[in-house]
C-alpha cells in the first residue's frame, strides 16, 4: 500500500513539473471610435518562468485597419510569475463593424534543439496559442449641414529666400564641375592616354561596417520593406564570414554556418549572438514572421557587435592598380 501511494505521488509530481501555464488576452481601449481615431490594441500574456515568449505580430491583411505604430513590449516578473504586454496603435478611415481575428502567440518551452545540435532544422520547442477575437465599431464624424461653408483663404505670398538661391547656385557649380571632369576623362580616352585607376580593397570588418551603415541609411524596415532588410543584413554578415573566416557562408544554411563557426576559435565569442541573429532572419524570410520595431533594431546592433568583436584591427589596406586604356 505504501509503495502504491509513493508511486502515485511521484506521478503527480512529474506531471506538475512538466505542466506549462500560459494564457493570452487581446483587447482595445474602447468599443466605439470615430473615423481616424487612434485604436489602442493590446495583447496581455501571463506565463510561468520556464516559458520564453516571442513578441506577436499583427497581420498586414486586416481588413479596413491600418497599423500606425508597434510599441516596445513591456515585461514584468512578479513572484516567479511572468507578464508581458504588447501594444499596437491602429486606425481606420471608413465606418464599419470591425473584428480582429485571434492573433497567434508563439513561445518556447525548455531548451532550443537548434542550440544543442547546431544542425537540427526542426524546432520542437516552438509552440503557439491564440488570443480571443476583438470587435469594435468605427463611426463617421457628424457634420452639421445647417452651418455656412467657410470661404477659402486668400493666396499667401512666399517671401524671397536667399538660402534657397545659394543652394541652387552651389548645385549648379557642382554639376558644372562634374561635366568638366567627364569631358577631361573623355578627351584622355580619345587621345589614347591610359587612365590609371586605384582600387583600394578594404579589410573585411571595414567593408562590413560600411555596408551596415549604408543599410541603416536606406531605412528599409521603417518603410515596410521588412524581408528586404533582413535579407540584406544577413547577406552582409555572411559575406563578412566568408572573407574573415574563409567560410562559404553565402551558400550555407544557418545550421551549417553555425557548425563551421564552432571550429573557428576566434568565433567562439559570437556563436550565441550569431545564432539568434540568423534564426530571427530565417523566421522573417521563410516563416513570414513580422517582427516588432525592437527586433529590427536589435538585428542591426547584433550585426555591428558580431563584426566589431571579431575584427582584425591592425589589418592593412591592400592597394591595387588597374589601367583602363
Amino acid at each position: 500500500m505504501v509503495k502504491k501511494i509513493l508511486l502515485i505521488f511521484i506521478l503527480l509530481f512529474s506531471c506538475n513539473s512538466f505542466a506549462q501555464d500560459i494564457s493570452a488576452k487581446a483587447s482595445t481601449d474602447s468599443t466605439e471610435y470615430l473615423v481616424g481615431d487612434f485604436i489602442h490594441f493590446k495583447i496581455f500574456a501571463k506565463y510561468d518562468k520556464s516559458i520564453k515568449i516571442i513578441p506577436p505580430a499583427i497581420p498586414d491583411s486586416l481588413n479596413q485597419i491600418e497599423i500606425i505604430k508597434t510599441e516596445d513590449p513591456v515585461y514584468k516578473n512578479i513572484a516567479g510569475q511572468k507578464y508581458a504586454g504588447f501594444n499596437f496603435v491602429l486606425a481606420a478611415y471608413d465606418s464599419a463593424d470591425v473584428i480582429i481575428p485571434p492573433i497567434n502567440i508563439y513561445y518556447r518551452v525548455g531548451k532550443d534543439t537548434l542550440k544543442n545540435s547546431g544542425i537540427e532544422l526542426k524546432d520542437e520547442t516552438l509552440k503557439s496559442l491564440q488570443t480571443n477575437s476583438v470587435s469594435f465599431r468605427i463611426n463617421l464624424v457628424k457634420v452639421d449641414l445647417q452651418k455656412d461653408i467657410k470661404d477659402v483663404k486668400d493666396p499667401q505670398k512666399i517671401p524671397f529666400n536667399w538660402t534657397t538661391l545659394i543652394i541652387w547656385i552651389l548645385a549648379g557649380l557642382v554639376i558644372i564641375g562634374i561635366l568638366i571632369y567627364l569631358y577631361i576623362k573623355y578627351r584622355q580616352k580619345k587621345s589614347g592616354k591610359p587612365v590609371v585607376k586605384k582600387i583600394i580593397k578594404l579589410p573585411p570588418h571595414v567593408a562590413a561596417l560600411n555596408s551596415l551603415k549604408e543599410l541603416e541609411e536606406k531605412k528599409l524596415w521603417q518603410n515596410g520593406k521588412i524581408k528586404e532588410y533582413h535579407s540584406e543584413i544577413t547577406g552582409i554578415i555572411r559575406k563578412y564570414f566568408s572573407e574573415r573566416f574563409g567560410l562559404p557562408a553565402l551558400e550555407l544554411t544557418t545550421s551549417e554556418t553555425l557548425v563551421l563557426l564552432r571550429n573557428k576559435k576566434e568565433a567562439e565569442v559570437i556563436l550565441s549572438s550569431t545564432q539568434s541573429f540568423l534564426e530571427n532572419a530565417d523566421l522573417v524570410k521563410f516563416a513570414k514572421f513580422s517582427p516588432l520595431q525592437s527586433v529590427n533594431e536589435e538585428m542591426m546592433k547584433q550585426a555591428y557587435q558580431i563584426v566589431e568583436t571579431t575584427a582584425i584591427k591592425n589589418e592593412p589596406k591592400v592597394n591595387t592598380e588597374e589601367k583602363d586604356v
